[in-house]
């Protein structure tokens, strides 16, 4: 690893930093890339039990709305049982659920298996305690390594999307579910030997803020989360993260469905997806060391730009299917689709630094996916009601244009503020 991309504290041990931050894209890669391989599952369902779009992207909405509804808890959790048990719960959670989807027969079970049980799984191995482990680790390019662990999003959806695809078409979407719970078992089982105690003990560089544990780490978040509540700054995060989400997900949860329906192959529109995965390592992974020097402001208006020109890009697409199009689509939107993550999570990181910065965030996250699963069933909605996909496109273009007003309507989310987490702005609401 490039000491210029990442920075660990003084004090810490060179291979263990490297290991977290390994350990946090790994499950973020999970995490990411098991929910997001429903989207290839739309199809096929659709043509076994003919049920309508939105009864099956609601399965998604559900997933979306469950994990970001559990990642608070995550982060008192994470404080409260320490990083092993919360991870092992997650991973188990997850394969539990996904085993029993391979026997589904009921809508209803797809939204208790996938949504329930795989939201639950999703938001206790996801970014919100990965979040706890690195500021803890990472006292220096804080950015930069949330953008890397950030990057397991992009990665899990370039190589789960397109690989549930080729499984569906070579076994059917019953043997697939299946194996995916078989090999989330063998996750579970490899978790176990992974070093724990001494990821829990942290860097010794006194700069980095300690993870409490027990009933005083859990008061200690609740109390500091309390007071995150009653700030300015926290609602402009929430209000960036909830309406990039609907904008996005009105996309995105259909978006291999909608390149099928212009006349793509659904092998070649899931391999489009998953490059746009692909690509967003590249925008995820940069995004903290690009907003390090040239500013959040900026960075984020480049990515909400870009990210709105891809959507321009597949909304043209309607009028006939172009390989052109479809590749400024997967580059655009590809490459900023994650940015405003690990551009969040950062700043949150920094000024709400100390006890209950991993609660603090998991109720950002929990905004965010919210707003993931609203967009999620709008999309549904929407395709129901109209017989097309243009409506929300047009919604997301708002949507997005919302989320990037506070970046230029209020100073509170400035570069200078944020790098200066010594001394936090004082805002009150």
């Amino acid at each position: 690893m490039h000491k210029n991309a990442v920075d660990p504290a003084p004090g810490a041990s060179t291979h263990l930093p490297a290991l977290v931050l390994g350990l946090c894209f790994l499950f973020n890669f999970l995490a990411r890339g098991i929910g997001d391989t429903f989207m290839v599952f739309l199809l096929p369902l659709q043509a076994e039990f003919g049920w309508h779009r939105s009864q099956m992207t609601g399965v998604y909405s559900a997933l979306m709305v469950v994990s970001g509804l559990s990642s608070p808890l995550a982060g008192l959790l994470i404080e409260r049982w320490g990083p092993r048990r919360l991870y092992s719960a997650g991973i188990a959670v997850l394969a539990f659920g996904y085993f029993l989807t391979a026997f589904a027969t009921e809508v209803w079970q797809f939204y208790v298996c996938v949504g329930l049980l795989g939201g639950l799984g999703a938001g206790a191995i996801g970014m919100v305690p990965a979040t706890a482990l690195l500021s803890r680790w990472f006292s220096h390019r804080l950015g930069a390594a949330t953008g890397i662990a950030y990057a397991g999003f992009g990665c899990g959806s370039l190589v789960m999307v397109p690989l549930t695809q080729a499984l569906i078409e070579a076994s059917g979407w019953r043997a697939t579910y299946r194996w995916a719970g078989e090999g989330l078992l063998v996750a579970l089982v490899l978790s176990q030997f992974i070093p724990w105690r001494s990821i829990l003990a942290g860097s010794t560089d006194p700069r980095t803020p300690r993870l409490a544990r027990g009933a005083a780490g859990a008061k200690s978040a609740s109390a500091a989360l309390r007071s995150a509540l009653r700030q300015r700054r926290f609602w402009l995060m929430v209000q960036i993260m909830f309406f990039t989400a609907v904008g996005m997900y009105l996309v995105v949860v259909q978006s291999v469905a909608y390149l099928v329906h212009v006349g793509f192959p659904p092998l070649k529109a899931a391999s489009a997806f998953g490059a746009a995965g692909m690509l967003s390592v590249v925008g995820v992974s940069s995004a903290g060391w690009i907003a390090d020097r040239f500013g959040y402001k900026l960075s984020a208006t480049a990515s909400f730009l870009g990210t709105a020109s891809g959507v321009a890009m597949l909304y043209s697409l309607s009028l006939g299917p172009s390989t052109v199009l479809l590749a400024c689509y997967v580059v655009l939107f590809g490459i900023f689709q994650g940015v405003r993550g690990p551009l969040i999570a950062s700043m949150s990181s920094r000024l709400f630094a100390g006890p209950g910065q991993a609660a603090i965030y998991g109720v950002i996250y929990a905004c965010m996916a919210i707003g993931s699963g609203i967009g999620a069933l709008l999309s549904g909605v929407l395709y129901d009601a109209t017989g097309s996909y243009r409506p929300a496109f047009m919604l997301s273009l708002g949507c997005l244009a919302i989320a990037a007003a506070p970046f230029w309507t209020s100073d509170l989310l400035q570069h200078n503020r944020v790098a200066d987490h010594s001394h936090p702005p004082r805002d009150h609401p």
